[in-house]
This record gives C-alpha cells, sequence and structure tokens, in this order.
C-alpha cells in the first residue's frame, strides 16, 4: 500500500513536469497539443476506490491548471474522467478481475486501444468545451478535439508498446 501511494506521488510528479515543461509547448498545426497526464488516470487498479481515483485527478489537475494557465478546465476534465474511469475499465475488460492494472500486455491491444481512445476522446472533448466554453468556433473545437485526441492515443499507445518490452 505505501509502496504503491510512493509509486503513484513520483508517476503523479513527472507526469506534471513531462506536461508541464515540455508538452504543454508542443502545438502540432497549431491545433493538436499532447495531453500525455492523462495515462495517469488509465492506470489505476480495477479494485481502487473512485472517491480516490477522483482525489488523484483533481490534484493532478489542479496542478496542470497552475501551471498551464487554465483555470479549472484540467481539474474539472480530469474529475470527471476519474469518476467514469472504473464504468469505462468494466466495459474494456473481458472478464471480472479482482484486481487488475489495466496496460497494453493485461488488456490486449484491441480492448486496450479502444479504452484508451475512449477515454482520451472524452477528456478532450471536456476539456476543449470547457477551454474554449463556446462554440462560436466550431471547426477550431473539433480540429483541436480530433487532432489533441490523436496525437495523444498515438503518444500513449508508443509508450504502452515500449513498456510491454
Amino acid at each position: 500500500m505505501i509502496i504503491d501511494t510512493i509509486e503513484r506521488i513520483i508517476s503523479f510528479i513527472a507526469l506534471c513536469l513531462l506536461q508541464v515543461v515540455v508538452l504543454n509547448h508542443i502545438h502540432l498545426f497549431s491545433v493538436a497539443t499532447p495531453l500525455f497526464y492523462i495515462i495517469f488516470v488509465l492506470h489505476f487498479p480495477s479494485n481502487y476506490s473512485r472517491s480516490g481515483i477522483m482525489l488523484w485527478c483533481f490534484a493532478m489537475g489542479i496542478v496542470i491548471d497552475c501551471f498551464g494557465n487554465t483555470p479549472g478546465v484540467a481539474s474539472a476534465s480530469m474529475t470527471l474522467l476519474g469518476a467514469l474511469q472504473p464504468y469505462l475499465l468494466r466495459r474494456f475488460m473481458s472478464h471480472e478481475v479482482e484486481e487488475m492494472v489495466p496496460s497494453l500486455s493485461v488488456l490486449g491491444v484491441q480492448p486496450f486501444f479502444s479504452y484508451l481512445s475512449c477515454v482520451t476522446l472524452l477528456y478532450c472533448l471536456l476539456y476543449f468545451s470547457l477551454e474554449m466554453f463556446s462554440f462560436a468556433h466550431l471547426l477550431y473545437w473539433i480540429e483541436n478535439v480530433i487532432g489533441s485526441t490523436i496525437l495523444t492515443v498515438l503518444l500513449i499507445f508508443v509508450v504502452e508498446i515500449v513498456r510491454k518490452r
């Protein structure tokens, strides 16, 4: 339990630093930004409490908000994602397991890719909707959602493939 918490804190700090220092400055074609920190919510065990996931996700979101100048956008999006993560994970699991940490090697390629895509798309929809808070520029919103979703999914999937080996 203590080792898991320490590992989660180290992962939390590393992901926040990576996002704030490096990835927030990447804007591919001025629309796609990699939101790599959502990998944090993907790797919660299947038996982790929903309130615990939501607390961790809120903390991650508030740190990203503070350093990314997006007041409340990341924290609201991450908190909702934390609330929905257990349901989404169950939807893509092939069988019920007592304690399982979702990853490419555990779920398999197709279920993990579907889980990753669903979580990322949901996060990007909420994040960019809150960030723009208007649909006056609908095409720009769609470009942001699709571009960031694709870029984030590819980045996380490549990291998972490397981790699998």
